[in-house]
């Protein structure tokens, strides 16, 4: 069967009301890096990885979800659930789940401040 090689899922662009207030958003809980910036336009990417995520300045469509149910950024260790839990809650990010799919594979559901859902998770990969 024939298919496109890629490098994989690369990046994501969201509709936000105000590039500055997301930056600071991504910046604190997830240490986001700037790759480009311009008036009403942002790439940013998340430390050692090589994911993209790309902001729009366009109120009139931030929050919308157009069927985009969340997305998520997986941990390196279930550990580290504790302490983005806490990071998220000195954030001020409104929580709206938090748990464990099975044992050993937490997660953690919560809100940007466009009303973006995302989710933050552990999961045991096949070896």
């Amino acid at each position: 069967m024939a298919y496109i090689k890629t490098h994989g899922f690369s990046h994501l662009a969201i509709a936000v009301k105000n590039i500055e207030r997301t930056l600071s958003f991504y910046r604190q809980i997830f240490g986001s890096e700037v790759m480009y910036k311009s008036e009403g336009f942002l790439q940013i990417k998340t430390p050692g990885c090589n994911d993209i995520i790309v902001f729009e300045e366009k109120p009139e469509l931030a929050g919308r979800s157009g069927g985009v149910m969340h997305f998520g950024f997986r941990l390196t260790a279930p550990g580290g659930i504790n302490k983005a839990l806490s990071i998220i809650k000195n954030a001020g990010a409104e929580i709206t789940g938090y748990g464990e799919f099975c044992p050993g594979e937490p997660y953690i559901f919560f809100k940007d401040p466009d009303g973006y859902e995302i989710e933050v998770w552990y999961e045991k990969l096949p070896q």
